[in-house]
């Protein structure tokens, strides 16, 4: 049976990644340094080809989806942007530490949302049904290798929700540039909405394998 490849990929690093800010919404470019650090990444390893990219709109993505792919113009989907901060974005844990809403929504406490941004249930279905869409319409291009670059809570959040091996968000953390090829099978896609995550990139000699991945049964999931 036919299978799509796509390449989650976590844009490069920015000046507010090194200072620890909530940047979601900012359009906050690549720092001097994420730029060399996505350009040494393609020169010492290897990232898979693919026939088309897809990127968040927002620079920092589209900026590191042209050092990887030059030879492709990335596919602005708007759904791939972050997750929106609202009133933290562009500040850090400890300047928001006395905010009455930030030690609740830090500890993930339910109903409670940064002020003017989005809720964990909003950015959940957004990115989900973004995906979906994606995902689909690959399928019926029939084209079999593409890349999204997008976020770090974008990835995370994907793999947790459609990933199979089964793990949760934090166990899905990778560094700016890096990300996971996930494999898409048809009849795995339209019974049960997931897909395989089998390696890591970009590609590093002996350390690509996702663990425990042998021990991993598809059609223990088909056929549930």
């Amino acid at each position: 049976m036919k299978s799509y490849y796509i390449q989650l990929i976590r844009n490069g690093i920015t000046a507010g990644n090194v200072d620890g800010k909530y940047i979601g919404h900012i359009d906050e470019p690549l720092s001097e340094e994420g730029v060399k650090q996505i350009s040494q990444m393609k020169t010492d390893y290897k990232y898979p080809p693919v026939e088309a990219v897809f990127s968040s709109p927002l620079s920092r993505c589209t900026q590191t989806a042209k050092l990887i792919y030059p030879e492709c113009d990335p596919i602005i989907i708007d759904g791939f942007i972050e997750y929106n901060f609202g009133e933290f974005e562009g500040k850090t844990a400890e300047e928001l530490e006395n905010h009455p809403v930030f030690p609740d929504w830090l500890a993930g406490k339910k109903g409670v949302n940064p002020p003017f941004g989005e809720s964990n249930e909003e950015f959940s279905s957004r990115i989900a049904q973004t995906m979906i869409k994606v995902v689909d319409g690959v399928i019926q291009s029939g084209i079999t290798k593409t890349a999204i670059v997008t976020h770090g809570g974008v990835i995370m959040a994907l793999l947790a929700m459609f990933g199979l091996p089964e793990a949760s968000m934090h166990e899905w953390l990778t560094p700016g540039g890096c990300g996971y090829t996930i494999r898409i099978t048809p009849s795995l896609w339209s019974q049960g909405r997931k897909f395989e995550v089998f390696a890591q990139i970009p590609e590093i000699e002996g350390e690509n394998e996702i663990e425990d991945i042998d021990d991993f049964n598809i059609e223990d999931f088909l056929y549930e």
